[in-house]
């Protein structure tokens, strides 16, 4: 891939329109491999006053979408599976990093690892994309 065709995917998908409604950022993309990034909100919080599972599981996917669509073949989510090992409280940064574990020609396998910017572990994912036979961007 071209410096400006990585240049193409990394603008393309730092301008998801959910992701940023939610205040999520796309820190690092490379082959196999994205970055992310979310402060939480009072508005993220659920009843019981902590941050809502969906919250941390949208940064997640975010990383996710990013890391299965890197090499900029079209890649649509067939799964997501998310275990919430710890809570955390608003106000916090969260970084999630999504790593590809295995690229098939059309499932990719992802974990992804959504963590406190200071490495506190906050949940873990397993996930897996089809990958269409389109290109992501021109």
């Amino acid at each position: 891939m071209t410096a400006g065709a990585k240049d193409a995917l990394f603008r393309k998908i730092s301008q998801d329109p959910f992701a940023g409604w939610m205040g999520i950022e796309l820190q690092e993309l490379r082959p196999g491999y994205s970055r992310v990034a979310m402060t939480l909100t009072p508005q993220m919080v659920n009843f019981h006053g902590i941050p809502h599972g969906g919250a941390i599981f949208s940064l997640a996917d975010a990383a996710f979408a990013a890391a299965g669509n890197s090499h900029g073949q079209a890649a649509v989510a067939l799964s997501m599976t998310i275990n919430y090992l710890a809570a955390t409280s608003p106000g916090a940064r969260l970084v999630a990093e999504a790593q590809e574990l295995r690229k098939g020609h059309r499932s990719g396998f992802y974990q992804i690892m959504v963590r406190t910017e200071s490495g506190d572990l906050v949940a873990a994912c397993q996930a897996v994309v089809h990958r269409k036979n389109e290109s992501l961007v021109e």
